[in-house]
């Protein structure tokens, strides 16, 4: 095993990997191996962090780790050796539950569905082949890029499945509560759709369907604990999951063990974005096993973005950077030939975009700070405008509605939490920019002001949050020296003083949160400090938020590390899948 790069942003987690490596090795005999048993040990640690379920080694090498390793799945130890790879004993055998999960739902045979009258329904072959997929498994993967219709799938599937199969039990899950907002936005826009009315396809219990996170819908409490579980599974007969490659591998094991054996298990996402912030990337290895092609369609033709439209463009260049074999100034040069040309970034109007939108303007070592993030600032526009009007208006809800709306319009995306353009300097310098114009109407008490965006960092039981839900601060309606935040989400108002003490402030989100969020306009900025964690599925990801616009605010080294280098996770769970349903 190599040792890779330590990161700076690593370095932490090394230290920490480190003490716990000499920690377990203090029971080994003292060699002249000991050193290479601390540099695995250590590098498993590191694997986990980063994504990672196991590091390649050899059965020579694992043997060197004593008493501390077992060479049979079946013996319980710290560390697992399955012939190929060196597993932390907590994920080889999540990867075991999930594998044996995979295999029980492929081999239920659910209430058997005659969609064959409904194919009319989608005009697209590949979304009639997801219908009639879902009628007849238990197991479904519904895969796509941005603007393929993975929703608008979903919302005819669902309702034939309920016109078909009476008294059907729906959950609806996402892993963020923004994710699950625009989840339950998107599904309710197209149960409108008059070809659906007119077939009586639409039942009112569909109407009142409300998509939750996943971590409400298992019930995991601050522990980790699931209540539902094999022992006592979910109450539904038809369970669907969006933004899918979000799931983590502990998370997706809870959930497939939570699935009634009579029911069907939708999993909806697109497998170029980033993968989970923990262990695993579940959705993109549960694509690769030969077994499990026939549970899984692709999406293909995008509706959102023509042939011709910029962000569309994009992200294909994206996914074919790879195959290109391009260095960098080559991608960086076809880049901007293809896409577009380096330049100042505009003021963005949302109203005037035809088509869509994409603007390139690369940072160097003369840029202006301040002057960039004013730039940042300008796509705020909407949104001050909005809080304005609600600080002169008569602060009713329709005018909350409207703030929340302008809002949602933009955001800022970027990848590091620290730096001259990371998070923290960014949100700043905005809720700075926020406060000289509300001045004369408003002004901040401690951390909270008219229209401070914020957003959770953990799940709040008692308040009923999750981690990733967003709000904003209003006036309380009681007392107007008072503020309370509004979560869309939740359609829910909590006083601010509730709110816990480590809630960020959210003009800007990190890549990551952004992950199950869209935006008509997004700026995506990635300087020098952020180059090594750069990768295609990260600039995949932001760039796929955007609906209309994007701002790409970048340094050249960054965006060129952004466009070549693609992450691959380490994992087995491919492996015992294929195991489990020769």
């Amino acid at each position: 095993m190599i040792m890779q790069e330590i990161m700076p942003e690593q370095r932490e987690n090394f230290v920490w990997a480190e003490k716990w490596a000499k920690y377990l090795t203090k029971s080994l005999v003292k060699s002249s191996e000991n050193a290479d048993v601390i540099l695995y040990i250590s590098q498993l640690f590191m694997a986990k962090a980063r994504g990672d379920s196991c590091v390649r080694c050899t059965e020579q090498q694992a043997q060197q780790l004593g008493s501390l390793v077992s060479m049979h799945p079946a013996q319980v130890a710290p560390f697992i050796f399955d012939g190929q790879a060196l597993f932390l004993y907590r994920y080889f055998a999540l990867e075991q539950r999930l594998a044996q999960q995979v295999q029980r739902l492929i081999a239920q045979q659910p209430t058997q569905v005659d969609t064959s009258s409904y194919l009319s329904l989608l005009p697209d072959p590949y979304q009639q082949q997801a219908l009639q997929m879902v009628g007849q498994s238990a197991l479904n993967m519904i895969t796509g890029g941005p603007g393929t219709g993975k929703t608008y799938t979903l919302a005819r599937i669902v309702a034939v499945l309920n016109h078909c199969l009476p008294h059907l039990r729906i959950a609806m899950a996402a892993p963020t509560g923004k994710a699950a907002q625009r989840m339950q936005e998107a599904l309710q826009l197209s149960f409108s759709d008059p070809d659906l009315q007119q077939q009586g396809l639409i039942q009112p219990e569909l109407l009142l369907l409300k998509p939750v996170t996943l971590h409400r819908l298992l019930g995991i409490g601050r522990q980790g604990q699931a209540k539902f579980t094999a022992q006592q599974p979910l109450p539904y007969d038809l369970i669907i999951v969006d933004e899918a490659s979000m799931l983590d591998l502990n998370l997706a094991t809870l959930l497939f063990e939570a699935i009634p054996d009579h029911a069907r298990l939708i999993l909806l996402g697109d497998a170029q974005q980033l993968a989970s912030v923990d262990v695993g990337s579940v959705l993109a290895d549960l694509q690769q096993p030969a077994r499990l092609q026939p549970y899984r369609v692709n999406l293909l033709n995008s509706r959102r973005f023509s042939d011709d439209a910029l962000i569309g463009k994009m992200a294909r260049f994206i996914q074919q950077v790879t195959a290109r074999q391009l260095n960098t100034e080559q991608v960086l040069s076809a880049f901007e030939q293809d896409i577009v040309a380096a330049d100042q970034l505009q003021i963005v109007d949302l109203n005037r975009i035809q088509k869509d939108l994409v603007q390139l303007q690369y940072l160097n070592a003369e840029t202006a700070i301040e002057q960039a993030l004013q730039q940042l600032w300008s796509g705020f526009e909407d949104y001050t405008q909005s809080l304005l009007a609600y600080l002169q208006g008569e602060q009713s809800q329709a005018e909350v509605e409207q703030v929340i709306a302008c809002f949602d319009h933009y955001r800022i995306l970027t990848a590091i939490h620290h730096g001259e353009f990371g998070l923290e300097r960014i949100n700043q310098f905005m809720q700075q920019q926020l406060l000289k114009i509300l001045l004369p109407y408003t002004q901040a008490v401690g951390d909270w002001y008219i229209g401070r965006p914020v957003m959770m960092t953990e799940n709040d039981d008692q308040l009923g949050l999750a981690n990733g839900d967003i709000g904003i601060c209003f006036f309380q309606k009681e007392d107007h020296q008072q503020f309370s935040v509004f979560f869309p989400s939740l359609q829910k108002w909590v006083i601010a003083q509730r709110l816990p003490k480590n809630i960020a402030t959210a003009f800007a989100l990190t890549i990551h949160k952004s992950q199950g969020s869209e935006f008509a306009h997004t700026a995506v900025v990635l300087d020098a400090q952020a180059e090594k964690l750069l990768s295609q599925e990260l600039i995949y990801t932001a760039i796929t938020r955007a609906k209309k616009a994007v701002s790409l605010l970048v340094d050249r080294a960054a965006f060129a590390q952004a466009l070549t280098c693609q992450t691959v996770r380490h994992s087995g769970l491919i492996r015992k899948i294929e195991q489990s349903i020769e």
